[in-house]
Protein backbone atom coordinates (compact mmCIF):
# COMPACT_ATOMS: atom_id res chain seq x y z
CA UNK A 1 0.00 0.00 0.00
CA UNK A 2 2.91 2.69 -0.20
CA UNK A 3 2.42 5.27 -2.70
CA UNK A 4 4.55 7.78 -4.11
CA UNK A 5 7.92 6.74 -3.23
CA UNK A 6 9.62 8.58 -5.63
CA UNK A 7 8.12 11.79 -3.91
CA UNK A 8 9.12 10.73 -0.37
CA UNK A 9 12.47 9.46 -1.32
CA UNK A 10 13.41 12.83 -2.88
CA UNK A 11 12.43 14.97 0.91
CA UNK A 12 14.97 15.91 2.58
CA UNK A 13 14.93 14.89 6.79
CA UNK A 14 13.64 18.34 7.66
CA UNK A 15 10.93 18.14 5.09
CA UNK A 16 9.93 14.38 5.65
CA UNK A 17 9.42 15.16 9.33
CA UNK A 18 7.37 18.56 8.95
CA UNK A 19 5.18 16.66 7.09
CA UNK A 20 4.70 13.53 8.91
CA UNK A 21 3.91 16.00 11.86
CA UNK A 22 1.15 17.83 9.79
CA UNK A 23 -0.15 14.63 8.87
CA UNK A 24 -1.32 14.04 12.00
CA UNK A 25 -3.86 16.76 11.70
CA UNK A 26 -7.10 17.16 10.32
CA UNK A 27 -7.14 21.06 10.33
CA UNK A 28 -5.88 21.76 13.82
CA UNK A 29 -7.28 18.11 15.40
CA UNK A 30 -4.94 15.55 16.25
CA UNK A 31 -6.33 11.76 14.22
CA UNK A 32 -7.20 9.51 16.23
CA UNK A 33 -7.41 5.56 14.85
CA UNK A 34 -10.66 4.79 13.63
CA UNK A 35 -11.33 8.38 13.88
CA UNK A 36 -14.35 9.31 10.72
CA UNK A 37 -13.59 12.52 9.13
CA UNK A 38 -15.15 14.77 6.52
CA UNK A 39 -12.37 15.15 3.19
CA UNK A 40 -12.22 16.72 -0.02
CA UNK A 41 -10.89 14.89 -2.86
CA UNK A 42 -7.77 16.21 -4.60
CA UNK A 43 -7.13 13.98 -7.10
CA UNK A 44 -8.30 10.32 -8.51
CA UNK A 45 -5.84 7.60 -10.05
CA UNK A 46 -6.34 4.03 -10.90
CA UNK A 47 -5.34 2.83 -7.67
CA UNK A 48 -5.22 5.68 -5.15
CA UNK A 49 -7.95 9.20 -4.59
CA UNK A 50 -6.02 11.74 -2.95
CA UNK A 51 -7.81 13.36 0.50
CA UNK A 52 -7.52 17.20 1.32
CA UNK A 53 -6.71 16.85 5.39
CA UNK A 54 -6.57 20.53 5.56
CA UNK A 55 -2.76 22.32 6.52
CA UNK A 56 -1.63 20.71 2.79
CA UNK A 57 -1.42 17.42 4.32
CA UNK A 58 -2.71 14.40 1.91
CA UNK A 59 -4.54 11.25 2.93
CA UNK A 60 -4.78 8.33 1.04
CA UNK A 61 -7.69 6.06 0.14
CA UNK A 62 -7.77 3.04 -2.20
CA UNK A 63 -10.02 4.00 -5.64
CA UNK A 64 -11.56 0.08 -5.86
CA UNK A 65 -13.58 1.38 -2.61
CA UNK A 66 -15.54 3.41 -4.43
CA UNK A 67 -16.20 1.53 -7.53
CA UNK A 68 -19.65 0.25 -8.11
CA UNK A 69 -19.96 -3.22 -9.31
CA UNK A 70 -19.33 -2.47 -12.67
CA UNK A 71 -16.19 -1.29 -11.88
CA UNK A 72 -16.88 2.73 -12.35
CA UNK A 73 -15.98 5.23 -10.08
CA UNK A 74 -19.16 6.64 -8.25
CA UNK A 75 -17.30 9.62 -6.86
CA UNK A 76 -15.46 12.83 -8.67
CA UNK A 77 -12.20 15.28 -7.86
CA UNK A 78 -13.97 17.88 -5.08
CA UNK A 79 -16.50 15.46 -3.60
CA UNK A 80 -16.69 15.26 0.50
CA UNK A 81 -16.48 11.95 1.49
CA UNK A 82 -16.19 10.20 4.82
CA UNK A 83 -13.62 8.00 6.18
CA UNK A 84 -11.82 6.38 8.35
CA UNK A 85 -7.98 7.30 9.58
CA UNK A 86 -6.60 3.36 9.48
CA UNK A 87 -2.79 3.86 10.96
CA UNK A 88 -0.19 2.12 9.92
CA UNK A 89 3.83 1.43 11.00
CA UNK A 90 5.30 3.70 7.56
CA UNK A 91 3.26 6.88 8.92
CA UNK A 92 1.58 7.17 5.58
CA UNK A 93 -2.24 8.76 6.31
CA UNK A 94 -3.83 5.80 4.88
CA UNK A 95 -7.72 6.13 5.13
CA UNK A 96 -10.81 3.84 4.22
CA UNK A 97 -14.58 3.56 3.96
CA UNK A 98 -14.33 0.02 5.07
CA UNK A 99 -11.72 -2.94 5.61
CA UNK A 100 -12.15 -5.80 3.08
CA UNK A 101 -11.44 -6.17 -0.73
CA UNK A 102 -8.21 -8.06 -0.15
CA UNK A 103 -5.88 -9.58 2.35
CA UNK A 104 -6.27 -7.77 5.85
CA UNK A 105 -4.14 -8.37 8.74
CA UNK A 106 -5.22 -9.30 11.47
CA UNK A 107 -4.11 -5.80 13.39
CA UNK A 108 -6.30 -4.19 11.00
CA UNK A 109 -9.48 -6.04 12.17
CA UNK A 110 -8.75 -5.75 15.86
CA UNK A 111 -8.04 -1.92 15.52
CA UNK A 112 -11.94 -2.14 13.29
CA UNK A 113 -13.42 -3.55 16.41
CA UNK A 114 -12.12 -1.09 19.27
CA UNK A 115 -13.02 2.03 16.80
CA UNK A 116 -15.96 0.83 15.44
CA UNK A 117 -14.56 0.98 11.72
CA UNK A 118 -16.75 -1.37 9.52
CA UNK A 119 -15.42 -4.33 7.30
CA UNK A 120 -16.88 -4.83 3.97
CA UNK A 121 -17.68 -9.61 4.07
CA UNK A 122 -19.27 -11.94 1.64
CA UNK A 123 -22.26 -13.78 2.98
CA UNK A 124 -21.10 -17.05 2.05
CA UNK A 125 -24.66 -19.12 3.30
CA UNK A 126 -27.08 -19.40 5.95
CA UNK A 127 -25.83 -21.70 9.02
CA UNK A 128 -27.51 -22.15 12.51
CA UNK A 129 -28.56 -18.73 14.30
CA UNK A 130 -27.66 -16.81 11.76
CA UNK A 131 -24.97 -16.05 8.08
CA UNK A 132 -21.36 -17.22 7.49
CA UNK A 133 -19.34 -14.46 6.21
CA UNK A 134 -16.04 -14.34 4.55
CA UNK A 135 -13.90 -10.94 5.00
CA UNK A 136 -11.30 -10.45 2.77
CA UNK A 137 -8.81 -13.81 2.51
CA UNK A 138 -10.23 -16.36 4.00
CA UNK A 139 -11.57 -14.87 7.72
CA UNK A 140 -14.55 -15.96 8.03
CA UNK A 141 -17.08 -14.20 10.81
CA UNK A 142 -20.49 -14.52 12.01
CA UNK A 143 -24.14 -12.65 11.83
CA UNK A 144 -26.51 -13.45 14.02
CA UNK A 145 -30.65 -13.70 12.32
CA UNK A 146 -30.93 -10.57 14.41
CA UNK A 147 -27.98 -7.91 13.15
CA UNK A 148 -28.74 -8.73 9.32
CA UNK A 149 -30.57 -5.71 7.96
CA UNK A 150 -33.07 -3.18 9.91
CA UNK A 151 -35.96 -5.96 9.28
CA UNK A 152 -36.52 -9.28 9.10
CA UNK A 153 -37.12 -10.74 5.70
CA UNK A 154 -38.93 -13.79 5.21
CA UNK A 155 -36.30 -15.74 2.89
CA UNK A 156 -33.02 -15.07 5.12
CA UNK A 157 -31.73 -17.11 1.63
CA UNK A 158 -32.00 -13.68 -0.72
CA UNK A 159 -28.60 -12.48 1.31
CA UNK A 160 -26.45 -15.38 0.19
CA UNK A 161 -23.54 -14.29 -2.15
CA UNK A 162 -24.08 -10.37 -1.18
CA UNK A 163 -21.50 -8.41 -0.21
CA UNK A 164 -22.46 -5.71 2.84
CA UNK A 165 -20.66 -3.77 5.31
CA UNK A 166 -20.62 -4.82 9.51
CA UNK A 167 -18.92 -3.87 11.93
CA UNK A 168 -17.47 -6.27 14.15
CA UNK A 169 -19.32 -6.60 17.83
CA UNK A 170 -17.00 -9.37 19.17
CA UNK A 171 -13.26 -10.16 18.51
CA UNK A 172 -11.10 -12.95 20.07
CA UNK A 173 -8.71 -15.76 19.66
CA UNK A 174 -6.76 -13.13 17.25
CA UNK A 175 -9.78 -12.66 15.28
CA UNK A 176 -10.64 -16.30 14.34
CA UNK A 177 -13.66 -15.53 16.27
CA UNK A 178 -15.35 -12.65 15.10
CA UNK A 179 -19.32 -11.93 15.53
CA UNK A 180 -20.64 -9.00 13.14
CA UNK A 181 -23.29 -6.72 12.41
CA UNK A 182 -24.93 -5.31 9.39
CA UNK A 183 -27.63 -3.67 11.26
CA UNK A 184 -25.31 -1.79 13.05
CA UNK A 185 -23.75 -0.17 10.10
CA UNK A 186 -27.31 0.20 9.02
CA UNK A 187 -28.64 2.07 11.94
CA UNK A 188 -25.27 4.37 12.01
CA UNK A 189 -26.47 5.40 8.76
CA UNK A 190 -30.25 6.39 8.83
CA UNK A 191 -28.65 8.25 11.85
CA UNK A 192 -26.39 10.61 9.99
CA UNK A 193 -29.00 10.73 7.05
CA UNK A 194 -32.03 11.69 9.65
CA UNK A 195 -29.61 14.66 11.11
CA UNK A 196 -28.89 15.54 7.46
CA UNK A 197 -32.95 15.65 6.33
CA UNK A 198 -33.70 17.41 9.84
CA UNK A 199 -31.48 20.12 8.16
CA UNK A 200 -33.16 20.54 5.13
CA UNK A 201 -36.86 18.99 5.06
CA UNK A 202 -39.64 20.69 5.88
CA UNK A 203 -43.58 20.01 5.62
CA UNK A 204 -45.01 20.54 2.43
CA UNK A 205 -41.84 19.42 0.81
CA UNK A 206 -42.20 16.29 -1.82
CA UNK A 207 -39.53 13.74 -1.66
CA UNK A 208 -39.04 10.57 -2.67
CA UNK A 209 -39.54 7.24 -1.31
CA UNK A 210 -39.87 3.22 -1.11
CA UNK A 211 -42.52 1.78 0.67
CA UNK A 212 -41.11 -0.29 3.20
CA UNK A 213 -44.78 -2.08 4.35
CA UNK A 214 -48.48 -2.83 3.85
CA UNK A 215 -50.96 -2.72 6.70
CA UNK A 216 -54.70 -2.04 6.94
CA UNK A 217 -54.48 1.31 7.57
CA UNK A 218 -52.21 2.36 5.46
CA UNK A 219 -48.04 1.82 4.14
CA UNK A 220 -44.90 2.61 5.45
CA UNK A 221 -42.77 4.64 3.15
CA UNK A 222 -38.73 5.25 4.00
CA UNK A 223 -37.30 8.49 2.35
CA UNK A 224 -33.63 7.63 3.35
CA UNK A 225 -32.46 8.24 7.26
CA UNK A 226 -36.75 8.28 7.82
CA UNK A 227 -39.48 6.03 7.83
CA UNK A 228 -42.98 7.45 7.98
CA UNK A 229 -46.73 6.03 7.61
CA UNK A 230 -48.87 7.23 4.14
CA UNK A 231 -52.31 6.85 6.19
CA UNK A 232 -54.96 5.00 4.24
CA UNK A 233 -56.90 8.24 3.29
CA UNK A 234 -54.06 9.48 1.82
CA UNK A 235 -53.15 6.74 -0.54
CA UNK A 236 -55.51 8.08 -3.35
CA UNK A 237 -58.29 10.36 -3.83
CA UNK A 238 -60.11 7.17 -5.16
CA UNK A 239 -61.69 5.53 -2.24
CA UNK A 240 -58.96 2.74 -1.19
CA UNK A 241 -60.43 -0.37 0.71
CA UNK A 242 -57.95 -2.71 0.15
CA UNK A 243 -53.97 -0.84 0.11
CA UNK A 244 -52.19 -3.87 -2.04
CA UNK A 245 -54.51 -2.64 -5.16
CA UNK A 246 -52.74 0.88 -4.64
CA UNK A 247 -49.28 -0.12 -3.54
CA UNK A 248 -46.68 -2.69 -3.19
CA UNK A 249 -43.55 -3.16 -0.89
CA UNK A 250 -40.11 -1.71 -2.72
CA UNK A 251 -42.36 0.31 -5.01
CA UNK A 252 -40.72 3.69 -5.44
CA UNK A 253 -43.09 6.53 -4.54
CA UNK A 254 -43.43 10.70 -4.68
CA UNK A 255 -44.64 11.75 -1.69
CA UNK A 256 -45.71 15.15 0.15
CA UNK A 257 -44.35 15.76 4.10
CA UNK A 258 -47.57 16.13 5.95
CA UNK A 259 -46.12 15.95 9.92
CA UNK A 260 -42.69 15.91 11.08
CA UNK A 261 -42.00 15.30 14.78
CA UNK A 262 -38.50 14.80 15.13
CA UNK A 263 -38.88 14.06 19.21
CA UNK A 264 -41.60 11.91 19.10
CA UNK A 265 -40.06 10.24 15.58
CA UNK A 266 -43.61 10.68 14.16
CA UNK A 267 -44.00 10.97 10.49
CA UNK A 268 -46.49 11.30 8.00
CA UNK A 269 -46.76 11.69 4.34
CA UNK A 270 -49.30 11.85 1.25
CA UNK A 271 -49.00 9.96 -1.59
CA UNK A 272 -52.61 11.47 -2.95
CA UNK A 273 -51.58 15.50 -2.63
CA UNK A 274 -48.18 14.54 -5.25
CA UNK A 275 -50.72 13.70 -7.62
CA UNK A 276 -53.23 16.43 -9.75
CA UNK A 277 -56.02 17.38 -7.78
CA UNK A 278 -58.99 16.33 -9.54
CA UNK A 279 -61.11 19.62 -8.28
CA UNK A 280 -59.18 21.53 -9.77
CA UNK A 281 -60.94 23.83 -12.54
CA UNK A 282 -63.83 21.29 -11.79
CA UNK A 283 -65.92 24.37 -12.99
CA UNK A 284 -65.08 23.92 -16.25
CA UNK A 285 -64.39 19.89 -15.97
CA UNK A 286 -68.59 19.35 -15.40
CA UNK A 287 -70.51 22.59 -15.56
CA UNK A 288 -73.50 23.20 -14.88
CA UNK A 289 -75.95 21.54 -16.96
CA UNK A 290 -74.00 19.09 -18.43
CA UNK A 291 -74.47 15.29 -18.35
CA UNK A 292 -72.37 12.47 -17.62
CA UNK A 293 -72.33 9.35 -16.62
CA UNK A 294 -71.08 8.33 -12.80
CA UNK A 295 -71.49 5.07 -10.75
CA UNK A 296 -73.16 4.98 -7.52
CA UNK A 297 -70.57 4.83 -4.59
CA UNK A 298 -72.98 5.67 -1.29
CA UNK A 299 -76.14 5.17 -0.23
CA UNK A 300 -77.54 7.45 2.60
CA UNK A 301 -80.98 8.31 4.17
CA UNK A 302 -80.58 12.16 2.40
CA UNK A 303 -79.37 10.96 -0.90
CA UNK A 304 -77.18 9.02 -3.62
CA UNK A 305 -73.71 10.11 -3.88
CA UNK A 306 -72.50 8.82 -7.09
CA UNK A 307 -68.44 8.95 -8.49
CA UNK A 308 -68.06 10.35 -11.63
CA UNK A 309 -64.12 10.35 -11.53
CA UNK A 310 -61.67 9.29 -8.98
CA UNK A 311 -61.71 11.43 -6.20
CA UNK A 312 -64.82 13.43 -7.35
CA UNK A 313 -68.47 12.64 -5.75
CA UNK A 314 -71.56 14.56 -6.09
CA UNK A 315 -75.40 14.40 -4.59
CA UNK A 316 -78.14 13.32 -5.76
CA UNK A 317 -80.63 14.76 -2.83
CA UNK A 318 -83.45 12.25 -2.34
CA UNK A 319 -86.05 14.97 -3.51
CA UNK A 320 -84.50 14.61 -6.80
CA UNK A 321 -85.14 11.00 -6.65
CA UNK A 322 -88.31 10.98 -5.79
CA UNK A 323 -89.83 13.23 -8.57
CA UNK A 324 -93.85 12.61 -8.12
CA UNK A 325 -93.91 9.26 -6.22
CA UNK A 326 -92.46 9.34 -2.84
CA UNK A 327 -89.77 7.19 -1.49
CA UNK A 328 -88.31 6.50 2.00
CA UNK A 329 -84.79 5.58 0.79
CA UNK A 330 -82.64 6.14 -2.18
CA UNK A 331 -81.59 2.12 -1.94
CA UNK A 332 -85.51 1.94 -3.69
CA UNK A 333 -84.72 3.27 -7.00
CA UNK A 334 -80.73 3.02 -6.86
CA UNK A 335 -78.07 0.23 -5.50
CA UNK A 336 -74.07 0.76 -5.31
CA UNK A 337 -72.39 0.01 -8.38
CA UNK A 338 -74.80 0.62 -10.73
CA UNK A 339 -74.29 3.26 -13.61
CA UNK A 340 -76.18 6.29 -14.07
CA UNK A 341 -76.10 9.40 -16.38
CA UNK A 342 -76.64 12.67 -13.97
CA UNK A 343 -76.53 16.38 -15.08
CA UNK A 344 -74.77 19.03 -12.85
CA UNK A 345 -76.96 21.28 -11.24
CA UNK A 346 -74.64 23.01 -9.12
CA UNK A 347 -70.70 23.43 -8.61
CA UNK A 348 -69.03 24.76 -5.49
CA UNK A 349 -65.55 24.51 -6.21
CA UNK A 350 -64.23 26.42 -2.86
CA UNK A 351 -66.02 23.36 -1.04
CA UNK A 352 -65.41 20.52 -3.36
CA UNK A 353 -69.37 19.60 -3.57
CA UNK A 354 -70.99 18.87 -7.10
CA UNK A 355 -74.72 18.78 -6.98
CA UNK A 356 -76.67 16.03 -8.96
CA UNK A 357 -79.77 14.74 -10.73
CA UNK A 358 -80.73 12.28 -12.46
CA UNK A 359 -80.53 12.46 -16.50
CA UNK A 360 -82.58 9.56 -17.05
CA UNK A 361 -85.71 8.69 -15.72
CA UNK A 362 -85.06 5.08 -15.05
CA UNK A 363 -85.16 5.71 -11.31
CA UNK A 364 -88.83 7.59 -11.61
CA UNK A 365 -90.18 4.19 -13.38
CA UNK A 366 -88.58 2.10 -10.66
CA UNK A 367 -90.28 4.92 -7.77
CA UNK A 368 -93.63 4.34 -9.64
CA UNK A 369 -93.50 0.36 -9.11
CA UNK A 370 -92.41 1.10 -5.66
CA UNK A 371 -95.62 3.36 -5.07
CA UNK A 372 -97.99 0.56 -6.77
CA UNK A 373 -96.77 -1.91 -4.42
CA UNK A 374 -97.44 0.09 -1.11
CA UNK A 375 -101.28 0.81 -3.00
CA UNK A 376 -101.93 -2.93 -2.88
CA UNK A 377 -100.70 -3.12 0.71
CA UNK A 378 -102.99 -0.30 1.55
CA UNK A 379 -105.95 -2.21 -0.54
CA UNK A 380 -105.57 -5.37 1.59
CA UNK A 381 -106.81 -3.60 4.09
CA UNK A 382 -103.96 -4.10 6.02
CA UNK A 383 -102.72 -7.57 4.97
CA UNK A 384 -100.93 -7.83 1.66
CA UNK A 385 -102.00 -11.30 0.75
CA UNK A 386 -100.47 -13.89 -1.13
CA UNK A 387 -97.78 -13.21 -3.09
CA UNK A 388 -99.32 -14.99 -6.12
CA UNK A 389 -102.64 -12.11 -5.24
CA UNK A 390 -100.21 -9.29 -5.47
CA UNK A 391 -98.83 -10.65 -9.20
CA UNK A 392 -102.45 -11.35 -10.20
CA UNK A 393 -103.69 -7.42 -9.72
CA UNK A 394 -100.49 -6.20 -10.83
CA UNK A 395 -101.11 -8.09 -14.25
CA UNK A 396 -105.18 -6.96 -14.26
CA UNK A 397 -103.75 -3.67 -14.11
CA UNK A 398 -101.97 -3.55 -17.28
CA UNK A 399 -104.68 -5.62 -19.67
CA UNK A 400 -106.59 -3.34 -22.10
CA UNK A 401 -109.78 -2.20 -21.12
Amino acid sequence: MEVDKNKREDMDDEGSFAELLEGSFVGAQRLRPGQRVKAAILKITSDWIFLDLGRKSEGYLATKELLDKEGNITVKEGDIIEAYYLPREDQEQLFTTKLGGGEVQSSYLEEAWQSGIPVEGLVEKEIKGGFEVKIAGNIRGFCPYSQMGLQRVEDPKVYAGERLSFKITEFSERGRNLVLSNRMVLEEERRRQKESLKATLHEGMTVKGVITSIRNFGAFVNIGGVEGLIPISEISYARVEDVHEFLAVDQEVEVVVTQLDWDKERYSFSLKKALPDPWQDISSKYPEGSQHTGVVARLTNYGAFVTLTDGVDGLIHISKLRGEKRINHPREVLAVGQSIEVKITAVDEENKRLSLSPAAGEHQEKAAEADEVRKFVGQAGGSMGTLGDLLQNKLASKKPT
